[in-house]
């Protein structure tokens, strides 16, 4: 299942790549190319090209490459269909499916997103200009939240009526209902899911409407204070996090999301210049959430009641640390406090409580450790054995045995005796995944009019096909992307069918500074490859005893001494270059 190859093809050619590329890195043009600090890897100095007419990028200081495709699904953490979708949007690009349900089925998902994005407008416009959202305004003012924020976040009003949205947007009913945005009554007549609420518009990490979590005023005679959209054909609130459309960037370039329990704490992050922060939504965290978060970054720091969680979520927690190569900590919050009010009274404090988080454990132990009676020996004994309870749960022995030390030195015990009584778990160390590249040393390839003209070769191909050949090449790695470049009809596809190491190389050369002159750079290649038949005529000289051979070579070798001068007098050389190209050509029947 996926999309129609020739629709794959139309997205790549109507692709501004630089356009895409710019808005995560600023680009610079130099020469024919674009330069500009990585987006994957940190960097002082540029090493990350983009070569516009190819479509392509490159970066030598982590070898990152691919195409608009390959960039989007690094960047925003999308399958292949969902990065092709995503650049089409842009594009103005109309999609084909190669199975016909998944097309429908994704048609008609976005038909939903439109739907909750035109919902998201209604609600906001009711909020900032009806005279029936005072209230509403008055209570976000009191919240710290002035016209600018609210405009940010897209914040709405449900009006306390039962089909004020429904009579304002025009759709099918299932779309009514699959939408999330309301249900059908029993003679079939719709009705709103959210009234007289707050609404905060939850957006997927593409920026598409998924649902709403609703705040009632206070004063409601309402007793949940919170409602959130049901799961519909858009909208699972086990897999949703409000917030991070907005946090994706700080959280990739922090390598850290924090993870809240509301909306309203998000914001409050924000505001405290602590951008990374995502909530669950009427929901506790989950692996789908989790596994969702570990696409763009390794660090979660929980900012929420932890020891809630620690006692039934630990094991989870280990496991997920493990089997998605994160790191768990929590944040040093003052006991009682939530963040968004934090953020409101202390905003220094509230970042230095996500500086100074610590690992899941550690907060744990610490906590057992900090409420234990330390006077007397039972006391000791007591606070040791509640914190061992915790360090027991996790699976690392060495994680176990470091906390097993620290446990006995507070609590004033012999290790050894600690130790002893800890009960082992099953190890299971672990190891660390980095999100950043690493940087790593391009392979050493020759310099010179080889390396010029396979540039031009791979950027240029219709200009150099006319005046060079495979076989000029002495380079295997050259000749071999030569002969391929002739073997396909574009780039992309070289690239994704080549070895990895061809690929590389490809892509290294098709974001490079070429030189301007491709006449002139095949004249150097051609005089190279002359000069290397000239030094072969002379070794066999010297080692053959033959009369009529060398007789035979002495001809060869005022030939190519001949053809070398014609190639290098400016006057002469383009058709020196295309006489020896019909000379040497029907020798390389593949080449391009």
């Amino acid at each position: 299942m996926g999309i129609v190859d020739d629709d794959i093809a139309r997205v790549r050619d109507q692709t501004d790549i630089v356009q895409i590329i710019s808005s995560y890195t600023q680009l610079k043009r130099v020469g024919r190319r674009f330069s500009g600090l990585c987006p994957f890897h940190t960097e002082k100095s540029p090493s990350f090209s983009v070569n516009a007419e190819q479509g392509v990028y490159y970066c030598f200081g982590c070898q990152a490459k691919g195409d608009a495709i390959t960039f989007v699904r690094e960047q925003e953490q999308l399958d292949f269909v969902g990065a092709v979708e995503f650049l089409a949007g842009k594009a103005g690009v109309t999609l084909n499916y190669t199975d016909k349900h998944e097309g429908e089925d994704r048609k008609r998902r976005a038909r939903l997103h439109e739907l909750l994005n035109e919902a998201v407008d209604w609600y906001h416009n009711r909020l900032m200009k009806s005279s029936d959202a005072g209230a509403a305004r008055s209570y976000l003012r009191q919240r710290g939240y002035d016209a600018d924020l609210v405009k940010a976040y897209r914040i709405g009003w449900a009006p306390d009526e039962w089909d004020q949205l429904s009579r304002a947007l025009k759709t099918s009913d299932k779309d009514w209902v699959d939408s999330g945005l309301g249900k059908l009554n029993r003679r079939g007549g719709r009705y709103d899911f959210f009234r007289g609420r707050v609404l905060f518009p939850i957006f997927d990490a593409q920026d598409r409407a998924m649902g709403f979590g609703g705040r009632i005023l206070p004063g409601s005679d309402d007793p949940a204070k919170y409602r959130n959209s049901a799961d519909s054909g858009v909208y699972h609130k086990s897999r949703v996090l409000y917030g991070l459309n907005w946090a994706k960037t700080a959280v990739v370039e922090a390598d850290e999301v924090i993870v809240c329990e509301g909306y309203t704490d998000v914001i409050g992050f924000a505001q405290a210049n602590v951008p990374r922060a995502v909530a669950t939504c009427g929901t506790a965290l989950t692996e789908d959430h989790v596994k969702l978060l570990s696409r763009f970054a390794n660090r979660v720091v929980l900012a929420f009641d932890a020891d809630a969680a620690g006692q039934n979520a630990a094991a989870r927690f280990y496991e997920w640390e493990k089997k998605h190569s994160l790191d768990v900590a929590v944040a040093d919050l003052p006991d009682g406090v939530d963040p968004g009010d934090l953020a409101r009274s202390n905003p220094a404090e509230l970042e230095r409580a996500v500086t100074n988080a610590k690992p899941f454990l550690a907060f744990r132990v610490g906590r057992a450790l900090g409420a234990g009676d330390l006077s007397t020996a039972e006391g000791r004994a007591k606070t040791a054995e509640a914190a061992l309870a915790m360090v027991a749960e996790h699976p690392d022995a060495l994680v176990r045995d470091q906390y097993a030390m620290d446990i006995a030195s507070h609590c004033r015990l012999e290790p050894d005796l600690v130790r002893r009584i800890l009960q082992e778990g099953p190890k299971a160390g672990t190891q660390r995944g980095r999100r950043e590249r690493a940087v790593v040393r391009p392979r050493r390839r020759r310099e010179g009019p080889e390396l010029e003209a396979m540039k031009l070769a791979v950027q240029r191909g219709d200009e150099m096909s006319e005046l060079i050949t495979t076989e000029l090449f002495a380079d295997d790695a050259y000749a071999t992307i030569h002969h391929l470049l002739g073997q396909h009809e574009s780039l992309h596809e070289l690239i994704a069918q080549a070895e990895p190491e061809v690929a590389d190389l490809v892509q290294q050369l098709a974001v490079e500074e070429a030189p301007n002159e491709p006449e002139d750079v095949a004249a150097q290649l051609w005089a190279s490859y002359l000069q290397r038949q000239i030094d072969d005529c002379g070794r066999r000289m010297r080692t053959s005893s033959s009369s009529d051979v060398l007789r035979e070579v002495n001809a060869d070798l005022r030939w190519y001494r001949e053809q070398l001068e014609e190639v290098r007098d400016p006057e002469r050389r383009v058709a020196a270059v295309r006489s020896l190209l019909s000379w040497l050509q029907p020798t390389n029947e593949g080449a391009r």
